[in-house]
């Protein structure tokens, strides 16, 4: 439900528009790999995931993605 006291006067963001505008801040802070999470702390149902992805020959992680 849209708030009664609250006017949003900002106009909404194109998904591209906000795409372009990630890409531009990531190349100007230089950074250009952000390390994966370890995975240490998984739980169960996520390995299940995990393992039903890689049966599937695809590859959860972005770098490797099939």
């Amino acid at each position: 439900m849209a708030s009664k006291v609250l006017k949003n006067e900002d106009k909404p963001v194109k998904l591209a528009a906000f795409a372009r505008d990630v890409a531009r801040r990531k190349a100007g802070s230089g950074i250009t790999d952000l390390p994966q999470n370890s995975g240490k702390r998984r739980t169960d149902s996520k390995k299940a995931l995990l393992k039903a992805v890689e049966a599937a020959g695809k590859s959860w992680s972005s770098k490797n993605a099939s």
